[in-house]
């Protein structure tokens, strides 16, 4: 888990179960397969063109995607083990975006103040996942 909230458990055996039924269930889990595949092939070569300052809003904005609120609870120390840099990097980068006023960060807790000055700073990379997953996985708000 990289944020809190809430989440569901199910067995493997279970989960297996339902996928060789070629049903609803095995549609979803290929496509979510899909969709991953595509932010893990596109964050690799976002790693190697791309500035921290750009990884990071791409990872903030790839979070907030999937959350229900403005708020996101994780350290500097998971967001560079995501990242794959050093923790001083990320301080550095959070502090150009806190100054900027898009984020407000303090001990764990990531408030995203600005969601288009970080889309005005992201990489092409963030758009290119997000589309995927918009079409594989279309979110609907249940109320």
């Amino acid at each position: 888990m990289q944020s809190a909230g809430t989440a569901y458990r199910l067995k493997g055996q279970l989960l297996k179960h339902e996928f060789y039924k070629s049903g609803p269930m095995q549609g979803l889990l290929l496509r979510y397969t899909q969709a991953l595949l595509t932010q893990m092939a596109q964050t690799a070569v976002c790693n190697r063109h791309h500035s921290l300052d750009e990884q990071l809003c791409r990872w903030l904005l790839l979070s907030l995607d999937r959350l229900p609120t403005d708020v996101l609870l994780m350290t500097q120390q998971l967001i560079a083990n995501m990242l794959g840099v050093r923790r001083e990097g990320v301080t550095e980068s959070a502090g150009k975006l806190q100054k900027a006023g898009l984020i407000n960060y303090q001990r764990g807790r990531i408030t995203i103040l600005d969601r288009k000055g970080l889309e005005s700073r992201v990489c092409e990379c963030y758009e290119v996942v997000k589309k995927e997953y918009d079409r594989l996985l279309p979110y609907s708000h249940s109320t």
